[in-house]
């Protein structure tokens, strides 16, 4: 009986928001995005969870200067539930952390990466956005999270490395896995002109070899003052809100905030696949993959 209460719990909880941040190659400030975009959400006044989907090489609560007692090796281990390893970040956002060289986070089993999806489902919390900072590259690991997120958000840079690894994810994940929409966030730029020069040219050679459809999400400029965020251990729009990059993370998670929600299940694993399945539809919204 107590399960069943738990379970329609669950389904009477709204849909969530699941927003995957990815890269085609490490160093072009992943993390950070994913970090700052939540915490920004957080200052909306939206309810945030920020998963550091890097199961081996944890970077989230490292970045925030947490010190988690448990962290997902415990829920894989089926040591303890995933409620019991979120933790309290900045602004209240609810930070899911990673486990730090143990290498067998690094290569689970489908089977592993699919129980882990649905143990979100059993989540009883309030909330409004889940942001899944997944690894870098074209992993098992970064296919099965952004598969089961609605949106993608691409993080690149101004590099030939980063361009050229962004378009061979962005490949994988329409060719293999089906997922046709993708937001291209330009990340470490002069200013908003180099930013949008950078998504042309993605959507330019995505436009030409690939069927799927790019958004722009915008441009966070270089910053001395993210560096100083980061070695204080803190988000940039919380510690320097006034900054450079602060502004243009209150920008994104501003555009992120009037993203449509997606209402039911796209036929494939998904992260809160129960509350999907459960909630209404609102009234007029189309929602196409």
């Amino acid at each position: 009986m107590d399960q069943a209460n738990g379970l329609k719990r669950v389904r009477d909880l709204k849909p969530v928001r699941v927003i995957a941040v990815a890269s085609g190659k490490g160093g072009v400030g992943k993390t950070n995005v994913s970090v700052n975009l939540a915490v920004a959400l957080a200052g909306r006044g939206r309810e945030v969870m920020l998963m550091d989907a890097d199961l081996g090489l944890a970077n989230v609560d490292v970045m925030l200067g947490l010190q988690p007692r448990v962290n997902l090796s415990h829920v894989i281990n089926g040591e303890c539930s995933l409620d019991e390893v979120v933790i309290a970040g900045p602004r209240g956002i609810h930070v899911v952390p990673a486990a730090s060289g143990i290498s067998h986070m690094a290569d689970l089993t489908p089977a592993e990466h699919a129980g882990l999806i649905r143990a979100f489902s059993e989540l009883s919390l309030p909330l409004d956005v889940l942001i899944v900072d997944t690894p870098a590259g074209i992993s098992e690991d970064v296919m099965s999270y952004t598969r089961a997120a609605q949106e993608v958000i691409v993080v690149v840079c101004d590099e030939p490395a980063s361009m050229t690894d962004a378009y061979a994810l962005i490949k994988v994940l329409s060719r293999e896995h089906q997922i046709g929409r993708f937001h291209v966030l330009a990340n470490r730029v002069r200013d908003e002109q180099e930013g949008s020069a950078l998504y042309r040219k993605m959507a330019a050679v995505c436009g030409r070899f690939l069927d799927v459809t790019l958004h722009y999400f915008g441009a966070v400029p270089e910053d001395p003052l993210l560096r100083q965020a980061v070695q204080r251990q803190g988000a940039v729009v919380e510690l320097y809100p006034g900054g450079p990059a602060g502004r243009a993370f209150k920008n994104l998670a501003d555009k992120a905030d009037n993203l449509p929600t997606q209402t039911g299940s796209r036929g494939h694993l998904e992260f809160f696949v129960e509350r999907l399945v459960r909630a209404p539809a609102p009234a007029g919204m189309q929602w196409a993959e």
